[in-house]
């Protein structure tokens, strides 16, 4: 069984940085993409940033410049550098990893909360 386990979520202030990580137990040759996800209370899910395996990463355009996603394959983990915080980026992210194949593993969420 696949597991994604999160970490690096917390209480920050307006203008501040936090780096997400998302550790998976699958085999990265299985990875299609990795990419991060957020809730905000009441709104929908939404893709924050998706990085294909040998494609071109991609962001959402609130958080393209000052978000920055990356992996590590030796590691076999994700990470969403998140600089210059703003309150409406409070939210749950999630990490998803799909594999090739088309099955999808999420991480168990992270709470990001910004303050003013």
């Amino acid at each position: 069984q696949v597991q994604l386990v999160e970490s690096g979520g917390g209480l920050v202030q307006a203008g501040g940085s936090l780096r997400l990580s998302c550790a998976a137990s699958i085999s990265i040759l299985s990875i299609k993409s990795m990419g991060w996800y957020r809730q905000a209370p009441g709104k929908q899910r939404e893709l924050v940033a998706e990085m294909p395996s040998g494609g071109t990463t991609n962001y959402v355009d609130s958080a393209r410049g000052r978000f920055t996603i990356s992996r590590d394959n030796a590691k076999k983990t994700v990470y969403l550098q998140m600089n210059s915080l703003k309150l409406e980026d409070t939210a749950v992210y999630y990490c998803k990893i799909t594999a090739w194949g088309s099955l999808a593993y999420w991480g168990q969420g992270t709470q990001v909360t910004v303050s003013s």
